[in-house]
């Protein structure tokens, strides 16, 4: 999974940034955790057939995503779906949706913590809720502490969990053709029912247009730079997706506690052990990074709505120390907390997934009235052949499927 990396921003002069280095860097804000995280679980809902749920999470992720940027050339760069609700609706809508988007990243965090939790308990053998509690605690410390993230210590992460999904990729390429992956085990329901699930790994599309205004030419490069990033994700998901249910049966996979782990150490034979050892490690770093980031982003949002007195000015307290919104860290982390107790990722995926595509529902919303309310002139970006008159197809795009997608998310509730 990637997160919203809006804290991390590229210090660059203006205009600075090329298409490669935009794309490079969409890249990195959306590959994460998620799929270490919860491809065993998917591919219990979507059997073989697990990679053609990334693909239509990849072309929902577009929908939204050109919203997002269309979005982004109305208001200023950094704004957020608070803004965008509050213009359209109002404040009590769009502090709902505000509200929504921190718990959001209190969900992410509960359900990669328990991720983390399930790969050191396959290595270890100690409680899962024990290693996801004491994780939450101890990131939720570090958080308070003030350590700072800079764009190195991002891409040494990214670069991990990309070494580990090249492995597994590698690895799986002489078993590709062992499997049917055509084979609909669970019927088109049950890969909507993973795509639901899935989406979780493609989060942060949307914070790529929060780099606007580092990009040379903006109106153009920023929504090429959206679909290269969501294009080159998809290629490696989905070729991550084939070669673990090529090594290891879907069925196998989906009761794994460490599901990319486990796939390398059947392929790896006599060396299974060491490939176990090396991938759940990469496994960890990548998790414990997600859930960190989670809870920075959620504090820092939950900061923010105070200062705009979107929730109590309390929140927005800024400790004399650490200078960091402490009780705005000890809010989220001990909320994190209670969701960390479910135990199930697959359960606290698909609460955060619901969170998720109902912002994006309302996002979307957002922008087909706004065509209406707007002088066109502002609007810096449209896809114009998706557009009929003032009407985004796009949009609407966007919200059918985010609201599919919540329902599918309910039904895996269900």
């Amino acid at each position: 999974m990637g997160f919203h990396h809006k804290d991390i921003k590229v210090v660059k002069l203006k205009r600075s940034l090329s298409l490669l280095d935009v794309t490079v860097c969409g890249v990195g804000i959306i590959l994460g955790a998620g799929i270490y995280a919860l491809i065993g679980v998917a591919s219990g809902y979507a059997g073989n057939t697990l990679w053609l749920s990334f693909v239509l999470a990849a072309v929902m992720s577009i929908f939204t995503g050109l919203s997002y940027a269309e979005l982004s050339s109305i208001f200023k760069s950094d704004s957020t779906e608070y803004e965008y609700t509050k213009k359209v609706f109002n404040k009590t809508i769009a502090t709902l949706i505000g509200i929504l988007v921190v718990f959001t990243g209190i969900f992410a965090a509960a359900t990669v913590s328990i991720g983390f939790a399930n790969y050191l308990n396959a290595m270890t053998g100690l409680s899962v809720l024990f290693i996801a509690i004491s994780l939450i605690i101890l990131l939720s410390l570090v958080n308070f502490l003030g350590i700072k993230f800079s764009m190195t210590m991002t891409w040494i992460s990214t670069v991990v969990e990309l070494i580990g999904l090249l492995i597994i990729i590698i690895l799986g390429i002489n078993h590709i053709g062992s499997t049917n992956l055509l084979a609909f085990e669970n019927g088109f329901s049950g890969v909507l029912k993973a795509t639901a699930l899935v989406f979780f790994a493609f989060i942060g599309f949307e914070s790529v247009v929060k780099l606007s205004e580092e990009t040379k030419n903006p109106n153009k490069n920023i929504p090429k730079a959206l679909l290269l990033s969501i294009f080159i994700t998809t290629v490696l998901y989905v070729l991550v997706a084939i070669s673990a249910v090529s090594m290891l049966s879907y069925e196998k996979l989906s009761i794994s506690k460490a599901p990319l782990a486990e796939a390398a150490s059947v392929s790896l034979g006599n060396l299974g052990n060491i490939a176990f050892f090396v991938l759940a490690i990469i496994a960890l770093f990548s998790t414990m990074n997600t859930v960190l980031l989670s809870l920075v982003t959620s504090s820092r949002l939950t900061y923010g709505l105070a200062e705009q007195n979107a929730i109590p000015k309390k929140f927005g307290e800024v400790h004399p120390r650490t200078r960091t919104p402490w009780l705005a860290i000890f809010l989220i982390g001990i909320i994190s907390l209670v969701f960390v107790f479910f135990e199930n990722i697959e359960i606290v995926a698909n609460i955060t997934n619901i969170s998720i595509f109902l912002t994006f529902a309302f996002v979307n919303a957002s922008l087909l009235i706004l065509r209406y309310r707007i002088n066109p002139d502002r609007v810096k970006f449209k896809i114009r052949f998706l557009s009929i008159g003032k009407f985004s197809v796009i949009a609407l795009l966007g919200l059918l499927t985010s609201i599919l997608m919540m329902v599918y998310s309910i039904i895996n509730l269900v």
